[in-house]
């Protein structure tokens, strides 16, 4: 019995109802994933979004992707390779970027003067919550995948 009340209070002492509500934002914009071997070709990436009749340009700075490889402890303490998939991903911030539908007209460039890609999408920025709902929310931005076919989908 005495263990069963020592694990109780235990358990509720772990319990709280105050939330910890850290720093952390969240970008607002246009998050971009473009899938290989496209990815390979493309160098450059722009969009245009628009929402309300009035349209923002946005230029997004496209980077290697990476993903943990081997990790290697030792003691307390651990770390893992950082090797590069071969895709590539940006953000473009959009100010004022409102939770409704807006337009996204994405361009994809390479080396030559015609686009690898352009798509124009009707798409759904969401409020996001990085700290979880009871802090609030940070702040609408929408993802877009660009598959190795071409096509482009909100994530």
């Amino acid at each position: 019995m005495r263990r069963l009340a020592l694990l109780t209070l235990l358990l509720a002492a772990g319990c709280s109802s105050e939330a910890v509500c850290t720093a952390i934002g969240t970008p607002v914009g246009v998050a971009l994933h473009i899938a290989r071997p496209l990815a390979a070709e493309v160098s450059d990436a722009t969009m245009e979004v628009c929402w309300d009749g009035a349209c923002k340009q946005v230029g997004v700075e496209l980077r290697p992707s990476t993903r943990a490889a081997r990790e290697t402890c030792s003691g307390d303490s651990c770390r893992a390779e950082e090797v590069q998939t071969g895709e590539k991903n940006g953000f473009g911030d959009v100010a004022g970027l409102p939770e409704r539908p807006v337009t996204i007209r994405l361009t994809l460039r390479g080396a030559g003067a015609k686009p690898l890609l352009e798509r124009r999408l009707e798409v759904t920025p969401k409020g996001r919550f990085p700290n979880g709902p009871e802090c609030g929310e940070g702040g609408p931005n929408v993802v877009l995948t660009v598959a190795a076919d071409g096509s482009v989908r909100e994530s």
